[in-house]
């Protein structure tokens, strides 16, 4: 494997990690808050970064690299309301489709057109995380300060189709 290529891979890898623990902090947050519908959101949105993480790790391992396992920081674990929450996933999300791009850049550049293939699977998937995100954030504005608005905003995140894609899904 090219190694400014599994280098940039590997980054990505600690990306994900790092998305996986963020979005777990989230959801102690909003379970402690009795937000249930939204810990239930940010728990599967978890797993989905770590299932992001694996696919990664699997895909440099069996390319002949060495994924590395990354450490990552401790998240935060206070956030001021559930808008600061949905507004910092959409800030990091839009991070996360930076990096994606510039591993992109990275396979061209290195004309590592298998890694690019298997790369573009995450570009698409960035695409639907920041719509997703913007969809939720939108929601939570349209409701204000409504405490009402809000039960059922955080009810409907809990039975509803708005969730992140299931890692397990068609994609694993």
């Amino acid at each position: 494997m090219n190694k400014r290529v599994e280098l940039a891979l590997n980054d990505q890898i600690e990306k994900e990690a790092s998305s996986s623990q963020y979005y777990l902090a989230m959801a102690s947050w909003a379970e402690n808050n009795g937000l249930n519908g939204t810990a239930k959101f940010m728990y599967l949105h978890s797993d989905e970064e770590r299932f992001h993480m694996l696919k990664l790790i699997k895909f440099v391992n069996e390319r002949g690299g060495t994924a590395l396992v990354p450490a990552v920081g401790k998240p935060p674990v206070h956030f001021e309301n559930l808008e600061t929450v949905f507004s910092l996933l959409l800030e990091h999300e839009i991070k996360v489709t930076e990096s994606i791009n510039n591993l992109v850049d990275v396979c061209l550049q290195e004309k590592d057109y298998s890694t690019h293939n298997f790369v573009q699977w995450y570009v698409s998937e960035q695409l639907e995380e920041e719509a997703l995100a913007r969809t939720v954030l939108d929601k939570l504005k349209l409701i204000g300060g409504d405490k009402g608005g809000m039960y059922m905003f955080d009810r409907d995140l809990e039975n509803s189709a708005i969730q992140p894609t299931n890692p397990a899904g068609p994609t694993a």
